[in-house]
């Protein structure tokens, strides 16, 4: 988990190879059926995702299939919901986050989006400041007791 840019999709695909696991990417999806032009659907096309991820990784967990999320889970809210999920269905949760340097993430946000501009941008959409705005005014950073697993990553 952590906000955009922060190399959660980069550390999934690494973690995927490493634990033979399916990986269920909100970029992805969005990608494939909406090629990122959400525009004001945005926020329940994004509640719609979620819920399907979270039958979908059931299903998978079910036949013994590791299962990833690349999302950001926001907020404490949605931390403690997942838990509560996944806890319901006997199925063990494990929360990686990336805490990454400041000056990094800005570096990551100016290289994603001119790759986009550059037509390289793959399944990532252009950060607006309007877009980094609404997006940050949601974000609640976690406590380390709430993570498994903590990654720091420093210039």
């Amino acid at each position: 988990m952590r906000k955009i840019c922060s190399g959660k999709t980069y550390y999934a695909n690494q973690l995927k190879e490493k634990e033979k696991a399916v990986i269920l990417s909100c970029d992805e999806i969005t990608y494939f059926l909406f090629e990122n032009n959400l525009g004001e659907n945005h926020d329940e096309m994004s509640k719609r995702i979620w819920k399907y991820f979270l039958s979908k990784s059931v299903e998978l967990i079910k036949i013994d299939c590791n299962v990833i999320i690349d999302w950001g889970f926001w907020t404490k809210q949605d931390r403690e919901f997942i838990k509560d999920f996944y806890k319901n269905h006997k199925i063990k949760c494990e929360w990686h986050y990336i805490d990454i340097d400041k000056d990094l993430w800005e570096e990551n946000i100016k290289k994603r989006n001119k790759e986009i501009l550059e037509g390289n941008g793959g399944y990532n959409y252009y950060l607006d400041e309007y877009l980094m705005n609404k997006l940050l005014s949601r974000w609640e950073e976690p406590t380390k007791d709430e993570i498994d697993i903590w990654h720091s990553i420093k210039i």
